[in-house]
């Protein structure tokens, strides 16, 4: 589905998200199909198989953007909602360091030039605790890396959130060492389904959802999809993470969502989607296994979780 830019939009041409989540037929036809274009042939053939697929029923745009883990804001689930509206994000600088040569501070705009926010929507399973669908607008990581060139020592990808405690009152806390710390591996972060995203449901990325520039990693729990992001770094060895950190124990580097590695204080073989009363199995790599899975082979993904 082709977004608009603002400028080009009139209020009667936004359509309400309750009534987007209702038209399954508009996300059917547009949001799914539209999004592949670019894509390769077997993502393509998963996402128009999706289409179909009631599992990708969008989850309410309230649930969304009300039942958050964004713990700069707080550590309840509703306190990124209540207490974000003191985050600023205009003007917004993204600044490129390490194994590359272009580095530098770029304006969030130059920063993803020559793309527009975002070209489409893509609807994609979320995983954290609890599970969501999000229709998120937003561009593939591997049309924004390459323009800074980065060299053969460049193994990883490090991503680091805005550190301001009177925007982010969380991080007047000592809940977590900030800035908050990501990473992936060089081919992880060059994956189609890596996303920069900068909105979902056609609308601005809420500051709640991690305006105005989070990654998506769909096939990973939620803790590695990054918020608010002013800092990307190309890193030779595996970076020292913010949750691998504080509890290697139980948040690996790599976070890719499998039922059959258990927390240490629970079972990771249920999940439960937002606005559901049952809990359903949860999928190995989130359901992305036939486009991710080849990523990871030989590697004992147990040891490496």
């Amino acid at each position: 589905m082709l977004i608009q830019k603002p400028a080009d939009l009139r209020s009667s041409d936004i359509t309400p998200p309750e009534l987007y989540a209702r038209r399954r037929e508009f996300l059917k036809t547009t949001a799914v199909l539209g999004a592949t274009a670019l894509l390769p042939p077997t993502l393509r053939g998963h996402l128009a198989q999706a289409a179909t697929d009631d599992d990708l029923k969008p989850t309410p745009y309230k649930d969304v953007t009300s039942y958050n883990n964004f713990y700069e804001f707080g550590s309840g689930k509703t306190d990124p909602a209540e207490n974000a509206g003191s985050l600023k994000t205009k003007p917004w600088t993204v600044t490129i360091e390490g194994h590359c040569e272009k580095p530098g501070q770029y304006a969030l705009e130059d920063f993803l030039a020559p793309h527009t926010p975002e070209e489409r929507i893509y609807r994609l399973r979320c995983v954290e605790a609890w599970s969501m669908v999000i229709p998120w607008m937003g561009i593939p990581l591997a049309k924004i890396l390459p323009r800074f060139q980065p060299t053969a020592s460049a193994k990883y990808i490090e991503f680091t959130t805005l550190f301001d405690p009177q925007q982010m009152p969380g991080q007047k806390t000592r809940l977590l060492p900030w800035p908050y710390i990501e990473g992936l591996r060089m081919d992880e972060a060059m994956h189609p389904l890596t996303l920069l995203a900068t909105g979902l449901y056609g609308q601005e990325l809420p500051n709640q959802n991690g305006a105005p520039l989070r990654l998506v990693a769909p096939w990973k729990y939620g803790f590695k999809s990054i918020k608010s992001i002013v800092k990307i770094r190309f890193v030779e060895p595996p970076p020292t993470t913010t949750w691998n950190r504080e509890a290697p124990n139980e948040y690996g580097f790599y976070a890719n969502v499998n039922p059959d590695v258990d927390h240490p204080r629970w079972s990771q073989k249920k999940e439960r989607r937002i606005g559901e009363f049952f809990r359903r199995d949860t999928l190995p790599f989130n359901g992305y296994a036939e486009q991710v899975a080849g990523l990871y082979a030989g590697m004992d993904l147990r040891k490496n979780f």
